[in-house]
C-alpha cells in the first residue's frame, strides 16, 4: 500500500474510534467527569480544608494535577484495551489484519483513538477544577507534553492488555491489581516529601510518580522528582511498548486461532 493509502487506513481507523467514543459520551466521558468531581469535593474540600497548605498553595490546588493525569491514564488505556479486544471478540480484527494496512498504522489509529479520549476527559476534568480553585499553568508546553506522551503509553499498554485478553474478565485485571494501586502510590494525593526515607525511596520505583509530578511542575512549577528523569521515563516506556506491540501484531500473538 502506498503512503497515500497507508494514511488513508490510519485516518479510517482514528475516524471509527473518535466516533465511538462521541457516540456513546453518556459512558465514555461523562462518568469519569462525575468520579473526578467526587474527588474534588471528598479529598479537596471536606478533607483538604483540614490539611496544611503544601509548596506554599492549598491542598485543592495541589491534587488537580494528579487527578488529570489520573483521569488521562484511565482513560487512553481503557478506550484502546476495551475497543481492540471488542474488535478482536467479533472477530472484526481480522479485515484489519488481511487488509494492507500495515502494523504500525493500525497501532497508531488505535492509539490516536485512547489519546483523544484521555485528552477530552483531561480537558473536562480541568474545566470541573475550576469550579474549586483556581489552578494556574506556569508551562503550558510542559503540561501539554506530559498529557500526550502519558495518554500515549497507557493507550499503548491497552494495546497490549487486549492482545493477551482471551475474555472479557482479562482486560480488567491488569488496570485492577497493578495500574490502580500504582496510581494512588503514584503522589496524586500527597507529597512524597511527606514520607519517612524508606518510602519515599521506594516511591521513586514508581513509574506513575514520574508522570504526576511532571504534569505538577507544569502546572505549579515544582515536583518532587527531576523533570528529566520523568519525560525520559515517559519516553522509554512509549519506545518499549511500541515495539512490544508491532513485534506481537507482526507475530500474530493473541489475534490467530
Amino acid at each position: 500500500m502506498s503512503g497515500r493509502g497507508q494514511y488513508i487506513a490510519y485516518t479510517t481507523i482514528v475516524r471509527k474510534e473518535v466516533t465511538r467514543v462521541l457516540r456513546i459520551w453518556p459512558q465514555t466521558l461523562f462518568p469519569p467527569v462525575i468520579t473526578q468531581t467526587l474527588y474534588f469535593l471528598i479529598f479537596g474540600k471536606f478533607i483538604g480544608s483540614q490539611i496544611r497548605d503544601i509548596h506554599g498553595m492549598s491542598y485543592m490546588a495541589f491534587i488537580v494535577p494528579g487527578l488529570i493525569m489520573m483521569t488521562v491514564i484511565n482513560n487512553s488505556f481503557v478506550n484502546v484495551v476495551s475497543s481492540f479486544f471488542s474488535a478482536k471478540f467479533q472477530r472484526s480484527i481480522e479485515e484489519l489484519l488481511v487488509s494492507s494496512a500495515s502494523n504500525k498504522v493500525i497501532i497508531a489509529g488505535y492509539v490516536t483513538g485512547g489519546v483523544v479520549r484521555g485528552i477530552i476527559v483531561g480537558g473536562l476534568v480541568f474545566l470541573v477544577s475550576t469550579f474549586f480553585t483556581r489552578p494556574a499553568i506556569h508551562h503550558p508546553g510542559i503540561v501539554f507534553s506530559f498529557i500526550l506522551l502519558t495518554a500515549v503509553v497507557f493507550a499503548l499498554a491497552g494495546l497490549l492488555n487486549a492482545i493477551f485478553a482471551k475474555k472479557f474478565d482479562d482486560i480488567s485485571i491488569f488496570p485492577t491489581f497493578i495500574m490502580t494501586p500504582l496510581v494512588y502510590l503514584g503522589g496524586v494525593f500527597y507529597s512524597i516529601e511527606s514520607l519517612p526515607p524508606f518510602w519515599r525511596a521506594v516511591s521513586k520505583f514508581n513509574p506513575i510518580l514520574y508522570m504526576v509530578n511532571g504534569l505538577r511542575y507544569g502546572f505549579h512549577g515544582f515536583s518532587d522528582v527531576h523533570l528529566a528523569a520523568s519525560f525520559a521515563i515517559l519516553l522509554v516506556f512509549a519506545l518499549v511498548l511500541t515495539a512490544i506491540n508491532v513485534l506481537l501484531l507482526a507475530k500474530g500473538t493473541g489475534l490467530k486461532a
